[in-house]
């Protein structure tokens, strides 16, 4: 049961770009989660950060190495923060999918400070969220200065 969410139900064993293939996993959550009123919404993917902590710390341990590639539920939920309060359209989540990308890669202070410094699974998670927040701004900004 860990190994297949740490996995996200797999998709963490493909070959190439294992994290591109889990954040595309968290794309049907993300059009159930957005269906909640604002708090439970929030609430709920609050909920789903601290589950993925306690999934990717096991996972650690399952996988013998610190944030294993395989491990890619972090950024199903990095990707719940960038699509926070989005409309669900094709076109919102293609950005937000590419921003928290974007964001993931370069990883902005605080996120590598995270990664590094934090201990299990919150190292793993927290630099993902961090990388979420950095994409829902941008991407909240997009969408009200031009109008997509």
């Amino acid at each position: 049961m860990i190994k297949a969410a740490a996995t996200g139900l797999g998709s963490g064993f493909v070959p190439f770009a294992p994290g591109t293939a889990g954040t595309v996993v968290g794309i049907p959550l993300y059009l159930v989660f957005a269906r909640f009123p604002w708090p439970l919404y929030l609430l709920s993917i609050t909920a789903f950060a601290f589950l993925a902590v306690y999934v990717s710390g096991e996972a650690e341990g399952l996988f013998r190495e610190k944030d294993a590639s395989q491990i890619v539920i972090d950024e199903i939920a990095g990707l719940q923060f960038t699509l926070f309060l989005v409309t669900p359209t094709a076109w919102h989540m293609l950005c937000g999918f590419l921003l928290f990308r974007f964001f993931d890669i370069i990883k902005p202070f605080p996120a590598r400070l995270c990664e590094a410094k934090c201990p299990g699974g919150y190292g793993v998670v927290g630099d993902d969220v961090v990388a979420g927040i950095y994409g829902n701004v941008v991407l909240l900004a997009i969408i009200r200065f031009f109008g997509i």
